[in-house]
């Protein structure tokens, strides 16, 4: 490599249920992903960047390693492998809680009965941190998927990753209590961070991404008022900075124009409405740079 030429920024793309939610916020952005026949080394159209797909906590590991620069893990096994990475963006994509459960045979009052109890679980670590600062006294017994089938007669309870809960009620345990909260995340090794081309690069990564994670989290609304009603209507809009306006042709009033946060979206139409706002069009949006 001479003088001029930029080493290549080494991206981890997860293998599983991560795969499909990052794959399209990159479509989203604008990143198009081409897998090959063999599917480990797919390629970006973002040049300068070389991809490999592994599992999540491969990734973390490689990362650890500084065989690779940045990648997508879940916050979860960051912590339990005990990783020094750089979390640079929180994608919120495919949420999970870290869980206790057991099943009622084995609670009293709701709760882990007072003596030692065995617990099943992938996250050996974390479970066991999670058992000093509660005193829960027992052991920790590794398992290699499936943990929910462990109790009553392998295990006491569980701690296991829950999205809805289904599968723990579907196997007959219940809630006892939360260890963490984790979502898929854009993690970098320390040393690209520190390489000044590989930190501009990723933050204009991070950009792209959280420019579509801004757009999914707003809608845009237009909508016409009078310029009688214009004050009372922007009073409620709860726009980014605030809303633009243009004088509507040949009347005295204007039409605004904002992106507002979707979940307010219900109440603010019929607010709107109340409040003077006529023709009111909503549509979505695919990116927003602030």
């Amino acid at each position: 490599m001479t003088k001029n030429e930029v080493a290549a920024l080494r991206l981890a793309l997860p293998k599983g249920r991560m795969q499909q939610g990052v794959f399209q916020l990159l479509a989203d952005a604008g990143v198009q992903v081409r897998v090959d026949e063999r599917g480990y080394r797919p390629t970006l159209s973002l040049e300068g960047v070389e991809t490999k797909l592994l599992k999540p906590q491969n990734i973390i590991e490689m990362l650890q390693a500084g065989s690779r620069d940045v990648g997508f893990a879940g916050a979860d096994w960051v912590q339990e492998l005990e990783a020094e990475l750089v979390e640079v963006l929180d994608l919120g994509l495919d949420p999970v809680r870290l869980v206790l459960a057991a099943p009622p045979s084995v609670l009293v009052e709701g709760k882990l009965p007072p003596r030692p109890v065995t617990v099943a679980t992938e996250y050996v670590r974390l479970t066991r941190r999670w058992m000093e600062e509660h005193d829960v006294a027992g052991t920790v017994l590794h398992s290699y998927g499936a943990t929910e089938v462990f109790p009553p007669e392998d295990a006491d309870c569980i701690v296991d990753n829950s999205a809805t809960g289904s599968t723990l009620r579907a196997n007959g345990l219940e809630l006892v209590g939360e260890v963490m909260r984790s979502s898929t995340r854009l993690y970098a090794s320390p040393a690209a961070m520190n390489d000044r081309d590989k930190r501009a690069r990723i933050e204009d990564m991070v950009l792209l991404l959280q420019s579509v994670l801004d757009a999914r989290s707003r809608i845009m609304i237009e909508l016409n008022v009078s310029h009688e009603k214009l004050d009372e209507v922007v009073a409620v809009l709860p726009c980014m900075k605030k809303p633009t306006l243009a004088r509507l042709h040949g009347e005295d009033g204007y039409a605004v124009k904002a992106a507002v946060p979707r979940r307010a979206l219900a109440a603010l139409i019929p607010e709107l409405k109340a409040r003077g706002g006529t023709d009111l069009v909503v549509y979505e949006l695919s990116q927003i740079v602030p």
